[in-house]
């Protein structure tokens, strides 16, 4: 399994997976999908699938375009989260799969909006996994509770994406990450990870490279939001409960000038 990132609109990303056995291709969000058929030309790649994580112009913004473009590709969505142009909806726990080597499964992780959808993707024994997050998850962040709330989000961080095996590659749907670690130091002000990652971040922007994927364990040494169950964490924001935390976290997010 190959990931490539596809850099659109301001800050985000699409992504390109590639089956490298079948050279069958998956895009997820392809905003840009111009963009995203030059990559697969590059790659000699035959688009069969979209994965939308939600219904947001900037993520789903591409799928009418790209049906155009390449007929006959199925385009997948989230059954209650309304995706323009989406022509297979999937529930929690919809399988999928592309190529001869890549399984897809659908977790629901509400709360940015209501049916986002994350999808895991898992390729050829001995290759780490890969989840995309969309707007539910960043690196050190995560999306606003738009249509959610602290509770939904609690479960889609801390219990549905904390669960998958910790080498598993993050990708999210945008490049947030060198202000969500600067938020990050404002909670834990002695974690070391996240001025280390902080310090790696800035460097790679400055070199035009992107800070993505994260990885899951990562995440849960540098993420305010998914260590909200840490009861130091609690303390530092004067909330007795992992809920209580996690919406502090982000009010304080949302409030932040850094």
């Amino acid at each position: 399994m190959k990931v490539i990132h596809i850099p659109c609109l301001e800050d985000n990303y699409a992504y390109l997976v590639i089956d490298e056995k079948t050279k069958q291709g998956l895009v997820v969000d392809p905003v840009e999908p111009e963009k995203v058929i030059s990559a697969a030309k590059e790659h000699g790649v035959d688009l069969k699938l979209v994965l939308t994580t939600h219904h947001h112009w900037d993520h789903a913004g591409g799928n009418e375009k790209i049906k155009e473009l390449v007929p006959g590709i199925k385009v997948y969505g989230g059954s209650i989260d309304n995706v323009k142009g989406c022509t297979n909806k999937v529930e929690n726990g919809d399988k999928l799969s592309l190529g001869d080597g890549i399984s897809i499964l659908s977790l629901h992780t509400p709360c940015h909006t209501k049916g986002h959808i994350s999808y895991y993707l898992t390729g050829e024994e001995g290759e780490d996994p890969a989840v995309f997050t969309g707007d539910t998850l960043f690196v050190a962040g995560c999306g606003k509770f738009f249509e959610g709330t602290a509770e939904q989000m609690y479960q889609s961080l801390c219990v549905t994406l904390a669960s998958l095996p910790k080498p598993t590659q993050v990708y999210c749907g945008h490049e947030y990450t060198v202000k969500n670690l600067q938020f990050a130091q404002t909670v834990e002000p002695d974690n070391a990870k996240i001025s280390q990652k902080l310090s790696w971040a800035q460097q790679q922007r400055q070199s035009g490279l992107p800070t993505i994927p994260s990885t899951i364990e990562t995440e849960l040494e540098i993420n305010p939001f998914m260590r909200a169950d840490l009861p130091e964490v609690q303390e530092k924001v004067g909330c007795k409960s992992p809920v209580e935390a996690l919406r502090e976290i982000r009010q304080r997010k949302d409030n932040w000038k850094g």
